[in-house]
């Protein structure tokens, strides 16, 4: 029997569904001398039945099934790894796929000069709405070899043990195994590669296709999704000192301070953008793990990040929790403080009471925020809708407040509008914002969506109103926060502009800052039949023609 040239490890646990798509994908490599293990974590779905057809289907195909479930990816790694032939190894989650060519360019890195594993491009797609992009673009921009991670510590952001290929000889002379009974196991594992590897190759092609499902059910989403259970939490500051003990341990003790920001700026910012939906149990829980982990990170981390992420990070520490919820809902965007307190030495701080030590002074110090001088384009407003009434068809009543803490705003009434563009003509409506007291100012706004002018086709998505503001001659937009948890309101639109009916849901956002939401959906023949149609063709003539033919239908 002919050593295939690398192996390829497929982990699964009950996905017989998605299992053939993962195998096609390795089945169709351009270089085809590979050996394909399918590392079953004892299913107890149709996962074994499937995995057996495909080993019958061809002799590359060898299936393992664990005698217990282990209930992580590391086991059913590991058990394939000691049955692999070949030289090189690689790894792949059976909800995922590999371009065709990845096994061909990372083995010709490999190839081309003697590393310890090598390294490509991550396509991210979004499950819900198809949408790609890169996985740490910046990271893997370009083709070159890395003598250590000493020489790039950002690298320790792209942690993913999937986008690698291994040489056996490597994990061998380290004994580099994936760790057991944890879950977040690839941080600590690449942490580990990165380390002990002399040298790694860098190329830019894609060598691994990544599906994002950020709404999945919470039964099947993946680990990194599973962001609402505190053992989430306790799971990933687990690994975190584990990582912590072997720099130490490995002498590269003088990498603390970038995977320190590494952690601050992708693990804990992920549940950072989540506060403002967790309940103050579960804030409470979340700050007893954090904290003391955060007590024994670098300063120099810290200062590497955004106020705005420092803002929420010190509420945290202090203890402030409800602010720290607040606070996180501007977190991406620029969304202002309600409210700021400066002192006698010219500082201002996030909130209405001057922080008691000099860490919170420091950290909640908004000066570099420019609330106050920053160019009106660009300057930081917050806007709440405090009260959102539904009305007859689909017309809606806002009450929104507005804050500037800042003092951008003239004194008296400002005329304000909201923007709102479900297609190429823009829906304005104009409203009017009243003082209620220094640097706040309510208004209410009655927003009709049946007058929306719609494309004939319609429109299929989603969109943010902004309230827009102009002070000589300048213009401002803004995002519009919504209450958290009101009751989603729809209504049926047939447009007299002659475009096809739609169902439009109004709904808070439900992640990240919490926007208010609008959603579109057409319904009806002429969104069943025409409207893909309009989509596909090109040429004028014909979309034309189709426009007419829904007219005709209508």
């Amino acid at each position: 029997m002919t050593t295939p040239d690398v192996t390829v490890t497929v982990i699964v646990y009950n996905d017989a569904a998605r299992l053939p798509r993962a195998v096609a994908s390795l089945l169709a490599q351009t270089h085809s001398n590979i050996e394909i293990v399918i590392s079953d974590d004892h299913s107890t779905d149709d996962t074994p039945t499937v995995a057996r057809q495909l080993a019958a289907q061809d002799h590359r195909i060898r299936y393992l099934r664990l005698p217990e479930n282990s209930g992580g990816c590391s086991a059913p790694r590991n058990r394939a790894i000691e049955i692999a032939r070949a030289p090189y190894l690689m790894f792949l989650d059976s909800d995922d796929e590999l371009p065709p060519r990845a096994v061909e360019l990372l083995l010709a890195a490999h190839r081309e000069r003697e590393v310890d594993f090598t390294m490509g491009a991550v396509r991210r797609v979004r499950v819900d709405n198809g949408r790609r992009s890169t996985w740490m673009p910046h990271l893997v921009a370009e083709h070159r070899t890395v003598e250590g991670i000493d020489s790039d510590p950002r690298l320790l952001f792209e942690h993913l043990s999937t986008s690698k290929m291994y040489a056996r000889a490597f994990l061998d002379s380290h004994q580099l195994r994936f760790p057991e009974g944890i879950h977040y196991e690839d941080q600590l594992f690449s942490a580990q590669a990165y380390c002990l590897a002399k040298a790694f190759t860098i190329i830019p092609d894609p060598v691994y296709v990544w599906y994002i499902d950020p709404f999945a059910a919470a039964a099947s989403a993946s680990i990194s999704n599973q962001r609402h259970k505190v053992t989430n939490v306790r799971d990933r500051v687990h690994v975190q000192r584990l990582i912590d003990d072997f720099l130490v341990s490995s002498g590269h003790a003088g990498l603390r301070e970038d995977k320190d920001f590494k952690f601050l700026k992708h693990d804990f910012r992920m549940y950072a953008g989540d506060l403002p939906y967790r309940d103050d149990e579960w804030l409470e829980a979340f700050a007893e793990i954090m904290n003391p982990y955060l007590e024994t990170l670098a300063d120099g981390a810290f200062t590497r990040l955004p106020r705005t992420e420092r803002v929420v990070l010190q509420l945290l520490r202090d203890g402030r929790l409800s602010d720290a919820r607040l606070a996180a809902r501007g977190l991406g965007h620029p969304v202002a403080p309600r409210h700021v307190t400066g002192d006698d030495s010219g500082a201002t701080y996030w909130g209405e009471i001057v922080p008691s030590d000099d860490r919170a002074r420091r950290e909640l110090d908004v000066r570099d925020l420019e609330l106050d001088t920053r160019p009106f384009p660009h300057a930081h407003f917050r806007h709440e809708i405090t009260e959102l009434t539904p009305g007859p068809g689909a017309t809606l009543t806002l009450a929104i407040r507005t804050y500037d803490p800042g003092l951008r705003l003239p004194v008296g009434p400002q005329r304000a509008s909201l923007v709102l563009a479900p297609s190429r003509r823009r829906m304005t409506v104009p409203f009017r914002l009243d003082p209620i007291r220094p640097g706040v100012f309510e208004g209410r706004v009655r927003l009709d969506l049946a007058a929306a002018q719609l494309s004939v086709q319609g429109f299929d998505g989603v969109r943010h109103p902004l309230l827009r503001l102009v002070q000589q001659g300048l213009a401002h937009s803004g995002l519009l926060l919504a209450p958290l948890d009101f009751t989603p309101v729809r209504a049926r639109v047939d447009y007299r502009s002659g475009a096809t009916p739609h169902e439009i849901t109004v709904e808070p956002e439900g992640r990240n800052p919490g926007r208010l939401q609008i959603r579109w959906r057409p319904v009806g023949m002429t969104a069943r039949v025409i409207r893909p149609v309009i989509r596909k063709v090109a040429r004028p003539k014909v979309r034309n023609a189709a426009r007419l033919v829904a007219s005709v239908l209508r």
